[in-house]
Order: C-alpha cells, then sequence, then structure tokens
C-alpha cells in the first residue's frame, strides 16, 4: 500500500483512506467531508493523526498510511503501512475492554484508558496489516 497522495480520499466502499509517511514535512488538511462529518488530517514521516468533526480518533509515530478505516458500532478496523514498526492511538469508548486483532489474529485483550485512549504497537517494515480493535462483550 502506498502512501495517499491527496492526504485523505474517501473509497468506492464508503471508508476513509489518509496519510503520508513519505512526506518530509508536516502536511494538513482541514474540511473534508465524509458522510456528513468534517475531518482533519495532519502528516508526514514522524506522525499522521486524525481528527472527526475536531475531536481525535487516531493517531501513529511514526507517520503512516491508513486505508479503508471504518468505525463500527464494536470497534474500528483499518490497514496501516509504513516504513517501520509503529505505536498507535485510537479513540474508543473510555474505560472499556478491546481485543486487538492483527492480520486475523487476535493478539491482545487491551483496556482503553479513562479519556478512551487505546494505544499498541504494529509491526510494518514497508507491508500493509489489517488492524480490528473490537469491544469485548460483558454479560
Amino acid at each position: 500500500m502506498a502512501a495517499i497522495k491527496e492526504l485523505i480520499r474517501t473509497e468506492a466502499d464508503g471508508t476513509i483512506s489518509f496519510g503520508d509517511y513519505e512526506l518530509k514535512t508536516k502536511t494538513k488538511k482541514s474540511d473534508f467531508a465524509h458522510e456528513g462529518d468534517l475531518y482533519k488530517v495532519k502528516t508526514y514521516d514522524e506522525i499522521t493523526r486524525l481528527e472527526k468533526n475536531e475531536m481525535f480518533v487516531y493517531e501513529s509515530e511514526p507517520g503512516t498510511a491508513v486505508s479503508h478505516l471504518q468505525e463500527t458500532e464494536d470497534g474500528l478496523c483499518f490497514f496501516v503501512d509504513g516504513p517501520e514498526d509503529a505505536q498507535i492511538t485510537v479513540q474508543c469508548e473510555p474505560e472499556a475492554e478491546y481485543d486487538l486483532i492483527i492480520n486475523g489474529e487476535r493478539r491482545d485483550s487491551l483496556r482503553s484508558n479513562l479519556g478512551g485512549k487505546l494505544s499498541f504497537s504494529v509491526e510494518l517494515g514497508g507491508q500493509a496489516v489489517e488492524v480490528r480493535i473490537v469491544a469485548v462483550k460483558t454479560e
């Protein structure tokens, strides 16, 4: 998967893709309309950050390219690519438990903090991986 040269775009399946880890200087695009929401992306080789309606959604260090980001009732799913391993933080429900599934394999059970942020690392090395973050159902 290559960097997203237009910084953010809507895909044919209704998801969004964003981020360009090949940029050497911070570049941003604001007021990108998608399904009634406004998105803002800041990206370059050191960081990629996405906001929706001025609220945090995603951040990676170093910068990454994310494709087919989809928010679901019980979490998020997306593909992420970058030249090296990345630390990713996403916005979820506060103090909730989530399963982290990478390339179809359950890797860990994580708990979001009081603010709803959930952080994890992914091994990339120039190869895209599928990430699914699924809320753990409690009885």
